[in-house]
């Protein structure tokens, strides 16, 4: 995608956010989510009613884990930029093996308060969706090694129960190989979406994205990015079995 003509379902006068503005919707409705999903049971707040809409009511828990349904859409679009503007790869796919690595004990502890846990971290499913839109770009003229690669990688991420799992990593291909054609992008990726409707709002802001970079510039900036997850995460660990 061009970044100086970003496509859009919106006509270009709304297309108002930079990447800098999408990573911050995306990290704050990430911790909302995670806040209540790790404190929501101790917290007074979380436990009573807000609203009622028709015969459903809503506490501020579900409120809460509703609105960050669209982190992940987003963090899937900014991983296919990523994808799209990075000038290594492989440094790239470096960066998220790593992050993974160091999450892993943390998202761990946060589940379970040991270092032991049946499902691994969201770097592993980001990083096997950077591999297969890899793989489909790489492998274009070799369809059968193409379908091998993507086999294994869809294998890898069955097996690793990575968090979204296999939904997760079909969603990144859907979304790189609908990337030039934003409506079939938000129908196709609604349509996959339909276990975890809410998410499918993120293509709101998605399609808010001017194709700018935005103010986060600079290797420290990128790399608070990347710690951004397992240190919120190992806060609220801490708050849930050491404070609370």
């Amino acid at each position: 995608m061009d970044s100086t003509l970003p496509r859009s379902v919106f006509p270009s006068r709304m297309q108002v956010l930079s990447g800098s503005v999408l990573k911050l919707i995306a990290m704050v409705t990430m911790f909302m989510d995670h806040f209540a999903a790790y404190l929501g049971a101790k917290l007074p707040f979380f436990r009573s009613e807000l609203l009622t809409l028709g015969s459903r009511s809503y506490t501020g828990y579900r409120v809460f884990r509703d609105i960050g349904r669209i982190a992940f859409p987003i963090f899937v679009f900014l991983l296919l930029e990523g994808f799209h503007h990075t000038h290594s790869r492989l440094l790239y796919v470096r960066n998220l093996l790593i992050f993974a690595l160091i999450t892993e004990p943390v998202w761990n502890y946060g589940h379970t308060g040991t270092l032991f846990y049946q499902k691994q971290n969201v770097y592993f499913t980001l990083l096997l969706g950077f591999l297969g839109c890899w793989a489909l770009e790489y492998f274009w003229d070799k369809r059968m090694i193409q379908l091998l690669c993507l086999l294994a990688l869809f294998a890898a991420s069955y097996l690793l129960k990575a968090d979204y799992g296999w939904r997760g990593f079909i969603f990144i291909l859907l979304m790189y190989m609908l990337r030039n054609d934003p409506v079939h992008q938000l129908i196709g990726g609604s349509c996959w979406l339909y276990y975890e409707w809410k998410a499918c709002f993120a293509f709101i802001p998605i399609n808010l994205y001017n194709g700018k970079r935005g103010f986060i510039k600079g290797k420290y900036f990128k790399y608070f990015f990347y710690l951004f997850y397992p240190l919120h995460i190992l806060i609220l660990a801490l708050f849930k079995y050491k404070i609370l």
